[in-house]
């Protein structure tokens, strides 16, 4: 059903949405390959990013448009403990920079293409690269799901409703993508990011303007706050400190896991363009702490909504013209794409090479992989769409919670194979069993909340689930790593 609410805005997304998709179409010129049959050409651009395409694909599908809708969402209903965002990204960032490098120069040396690849070429060990790579491949579906939430909430609100413009939207994503494979994402990522960043600097310099200063908005923003009491508020209550520092670090640990985001460290070109990366990428962060302040702008504007997920364009719409909400509608949904293409082809990529190279067609060429690859990068699309046209999308949300407590799983044995070989393969797999399983028991036990209330000597202690799974893994790690040591000296390879 179309009511469109404004022509103006409606035009103004319509065009830079054709923008992008032509530039996606000619991409595939773009830093052309020698030869487009070889899945390190395809999914990961032929190895050949610098630190510029670099910083905007990395942070183009780590800062998504679900990024840009939730995190204000999530500081519009709670305040002050949505800001958890801010020091997880910068906790992950001395991480890419001391441990992205040496997993880049192991990737490179060896032609390894997946976080899977990596791990069997340490361990060689099939039934642990297939635990790594089917974790990556569940945890990407709803974060897929999820850049089409961000899509739908701009659409919808523009007055464009039903499920049709999402699907026509990402029907012409999966053919760009098909066709140019990384390189699309890469060359769109610096119109998502530019036009972010216009949109945000924009907001926070006249939105608070109209409401009266930044003093007018934080006073508005607590006194909502205070008359809805319980964990809100523009300060944290001493309950929320250990959920909050415990979901920052488990987040860090998490975020470079997944596929995508290791996707555009494998891209590349050298361990340096990711040690420049991880010195400029805190722009974002600063970026990003903008963005969560309108979740308390829309509190001073007056922002009433049904759902959180709308706080971003309602505020947008009631406060600018019909041309500039058009403009930052179409910023959103572009990251929307930009993210989702890298998922789609970090979960492609997974899939040839560990689970159909592995298992199905150990012979296939390299021409074949990448036939493959750009036949399930479709799949995955189609997937991310029926997961939001037939599932609630409070379900794929919460899916996306256990998504981060399951990738989280998979850091012991991609990460410590990097530094030692001390663990041995068996060890590493039971490790990510009992985090798996326990960690999934315990968040569906809760109501799928991210926090878990342990009670010690009488006292609560709120931590995040997938940090207490991860730890559970670790300590299984050893132990078994231990016995084994203890009973086999000679390392057991399988």
């Amino acid at each position: 059903m179309i009511a469109v609410r404004d022509w103006a805005e409606l035009s103004v997304f319509l065009v830079f949405f054709a923008l992008v998709t032509i530039m996606g179409f000619v991409a595939s010129r773009w830093k052309k390959a020698d030869n487009h049959a070889k899945l390190d050409e395809w999914g990961l651009g032929g190895r050949q990013f610098g630190v510029w395409i670099t910083w905007f694909l990395v942070g183009g599908d780590f800062y998504t448009a679900y990024t840009v809708i939730a995190v204000p969402a999530l500081v519009y209903a709670v305040g002050a403990y949505g800001f958890f965002a801010l020091p997880y990204t910068i906790v992950v960032y001395p991480f890419i920079f001391l441990v992205m490098p040496r997993l880049w120069k192991v990737a490179h040396a060896a032609g390894h293409v997946t976080a899977a690849d990596v791990v069997h070429g340490t361990y060689n060990n099939r039934w642990l690269e297939l635990a790594v790579a089917l974790t990556g491949l569940v945890a990407t579906m709803p974060y897929i799901a999820l850049q089409l939430v961000g899509m739908q909430a701009v659409i919808g609100a523009m007055g464009l409703k039903g499920e049709l413009p999402i699907i026509v939207a990402f029907l012409i994503l999966a053919l760009y993508t098909y066709s140019a494979g990384l390189r699309a994402p890469a060359l769109i990522a610096f119109v998502k990011d530019v036009m972010i960043y216009i949109v945000v600097i924009v907001a926070v310099v006249v939105v608070p303007m109209h409401l009266g200063g930044y003093g007018a908005v934080f006073s508005a923003a607590d006194a909502v706050y205070a008359a809805k009491g319980g964990n809100t508020g523009l300060v944290l209550k001493d309950a929320q400190m250990l959920p909050y520092a415990t979901l920052a670090l488990g987040s860090a640990l998490a975020a470079f896991m997944y596929p995508h985001t290791l996707t555009g460290i494998f891209a590349a070109k050298s361990a340096n363009t990711i040690r420049s990366n991880a010195v400029l990428l805190p722009a974002y962060t600063v970026l990003l702490g903008l963005i969560a302040l309108l979740g308390y702008m829309a509190h001073a504007a007056g922002v009433k909504v049904t759902s959180p997920t709308d706080v971003v364009p309602v505020l947008f719409q009631t406060l600018f013209s019909g041309w500039f909400s058009g403009f930052a509608f179409a910023a959103i949904g572009i990251g929307a794409l930009v993210p989702a293409a890298v998922m789609s082809i970090g979960a492609s990529n997974l899939f040839t090479r560990n689970v159909w190279k592995a298992y199905v067609n150990p012979q296939v060429t390299e021409a074949g992989e990448a036939q493959v690859a750009k036949i399930v990068s479709l799949v995955v699309k189609v997937g991310a769409l029926a997961c939001i046209v037939f599932m609630p999308t409070k379900f794929a949300i919460d899916l996306q919670l256990l998504g981060g407590l399951w990738i989280l799983q998979t850091f012991p044995s991609l990460v410590f194979g990097l530094f030692t070989r001390w663990f041995r393969a068996p060890a590493l797999l039971a490790g990510w069993l009992v985090g798996i399983v326990g960690g999934t028991t315990v968040a569906f036990a809760d109501g799928l909340v991210p926090v878990h209330t342990l009670v010690i000597g009488g006292q609560n202690y709120t931590i995040y689930v997938g940090l207490l799974a991860f730890a559970a893994n670790v300590i299984v790690a050893l132990v078994v790593n231990a016995l084994l040591a203890a009973t086999s000296p000679k390392r057991v390879t399988a």
